[in-house]
C-alpha cells in the first residue's frame, strides 16, 4: 500500500512543471509574458457633451482599426487606452496630461474639433507622444506660431484647402465667372480660412468676387448683406458655415430671389436638408456613395460590426488610426521619433479618404468629394484631385 502511494506521490510531482506550463497552477494564466512587447496607443474624443454622437461613431472607428489589425502592430501587442475630452479644452489638457505622465502613451488619435485638439497638440509635440488629429481642420493644429511642430499629424485636410477645392469646382465644373462670399467674420478660423482661400482661388482663376460680405456669430437676420448680393446677381454664393446657420441664411437669400449656386464645406454634412438648400455643393471628407472599392469594403465592415453607415467624421477617425498604426509597423519600434519619421515620410498610403501623402506641415495631401443637395439628401458628386 504504501508502496503505491509512494508511486502516485512521485507521479505528481513530476506533472507539476507541466501543470505550471499550461497555467492550471497559482494563476499564472494572467500574468503577462516576460518579453511581449506592448505599444500604447490612446483614442481622444467627446463621449459626452454636445458632440458626444460624433464620438461614439468615431470611437467605433478606432476600435475597428485596432480590431482589424489583430490587435498588434509588427511585434507589439496594441494595449488601447479611451478618452472622453467632452469637447472641451480644459478637459482634453488635463486628460492627456495625466494620460502621458501615468500611461506613458506613444500615439493618440484625435480630437474632434479645434476647440479640443489646439491645446491637446501642443502637449503631445512638447512631450514627443505622435499624434494624428483626425477631423480638427485648424492649420495651427500642427504650427506654432509658423513653426512645425513635428510630432503632430493630421488625417483631415485644413480649412484653406476645402475652400481652395471649392473654387476650382465653382469655376471649371459649374463654369461660373462671378461669386459672392458670406461668412462669420467672428469665427477666426473655419469661416475665415475657407472665405479667404475661396476669394483667392476663384479670383486666381479668372473669377470676379462681387461681394465679400460678413456677418457676427449671434446674427440671425442677413438682409442688409443679402439685398446688396441680390442686386448683383452672383453665378455663385460661398457660405463656409456649419448646416445650421446655412440652412438659415439660403432661406433669407431665396426670399430675396438670390438664383446663386450656394456652395460650402463640410460643415454642411448632415443628415437633411432646408428645401431652400437644394441643388447646392460641398466639399466633404467622404462620401459613402463614392464608388472607390476601398470605399466600399469600409462601409460594409463599419456597417457589419455596428449597424449603421459610417459618417465622414468616423472614416477620419479610422483613417487617422490606420495611418499611427501603418508608421508603427514601417518604423519595426516603438520610439516616437521613428515613428513620426515613418508618418512624414507617407506617400499614397490607401485611406479610405483617399490616397495619403504629408506636406512639410504634416497635413495630408489627398482628393477631396463633392456633395449636392439633392431631395433633402446629400449625393456624390465627383472627386478632386489635389
Amino acid at each position: 500500500m504504501f508502496k503505491s502511494r509512494l508511486c502516485m506521490l512521485l507521479a505528481f510531482l513530476a506533472l507539476i512543471p507541466a501543470l505550471i506550463a499550461a497555467g492550471c497552477i497559482g494563476g499564472v494564466k494572467d500574468q503577462p509574458q516576460q518579453d511581449e512587447k506592448v505599444i500604447k496607443i490612446a483614442f481622444i474624443g467627446p463621449l459626452s457633451g454636445d458632440m458626444k454622437t460624433f464620438g461614439e461613431s468615431a470611437k467605433n472607428a478606432f476600435n475597428l482599426a485596432v480590431e482589424q489589425s489583430g490587435g498588434k502592430v509588427g511585434d507589439y501587442r496594441i494595449e488601447a487606452i479611451i478618452l472622453d475630452d467632452r469637447n472641451d479644452a480644459a478637459e482634453a489638457a488635463d486628460s492627456v496630461t495625466k494620460l502621458i505622465a501615468e500611461d506613458k502613451i506613444t500615439g493618440l488619435v484625435g480630437s474632434f474639433s479645434h476647440r479640443a485638439t489646439l491645446p491637446i497638440s501642443q502637449i503631445a509635440n512638447d512631450n514627443k507622444v505622435v499624434m494624428v488629429a483626425a477631423t480638427a481642420t485648424n492649420p495651427a493644429i500642427t504650427l506654432d506660431n509658423g513653426v512645425r511642430k513635428d510630432y503632430v499629424f493630421r488625417a483631415c485636410y485644413i480649412d484653406p484647402y476645402q475652400g481652395t477645392i471649392a473654387a476650382r469646382f465653382a469655376a471649371d465644373n459649374l463654369k461660373a465667372k462671378t461669386a459672392a462670399v458670406l461668412y462669420n467674420r467672428e469665427d477666426s478660423y473655419y469661416n475665415t480660412g475657407l472665405a479667404a482661400s475661396f476669394q483667392n482661388t476663384f479670383t486666381e482663376s479668372g473669377g470676379k468676387i462681387l461681394a465679400f460680405a460678413s456677418y457676427l456669430q449671434d446674427d440671425d437676420d442677413f438682409s442688409e448683406a443679402l439685398n446688396n448680393i441680390a442686386g448683383l446677381k452672383p453665378d455663385v454664393l460661398y457660405l463656409p458655415d456649419l448646416y445650421q446657420k446655412v440652412s438659415l441664411i439660403a432661406k433669407q437669400a431665396r426670399e430675396k430671389k438670390i438664383n446663386a449656386i450656394f456652395i460650402g464645406g463640410d460643415g454642411w454634412d448632415s443628415t437633411g436638408y432646408e428645401d431652400a438648400m437644394e441643388g447646392g455643393y460641398f466639399t466633404n471628407h467622404f462620401s459613402a456613395n463614392d464608388p472607390r472599392p476601398e470605399i466600399k469594403k469600409w462601409v460594409e465592415d463599419y456597417n457589419a460590426k455596428y449597424g449603421a453607415a459610417p459618417d465622414a467624421r468616423s472614416t477620419l477617425y479610422y483613417d487617422a488610426t490606420n495611418l499611427l498604426l501603418n508608421a508603427v509597423k514601417v518604423a519595426g519600434s516603438d520610439d516616437p521619433a521613428l515613428i513620426k519619421e515613418a508618418l512624414q515620410t507617407t506617400e499614397n498610403f490607401p485611406a479610405v479618404s483617399g490616397k495619403i501623402s504629408f506636406d512639410s506641415e504634416g497635413n495630408p495631401i489627398k482628393p477631396v468629394a463633392v456633395m449636392q443637395v439633392k431631395d433633402g439628401k446629400q449625393i456624390y458628386v465627383t472627386t478632386m484631385a489635389p
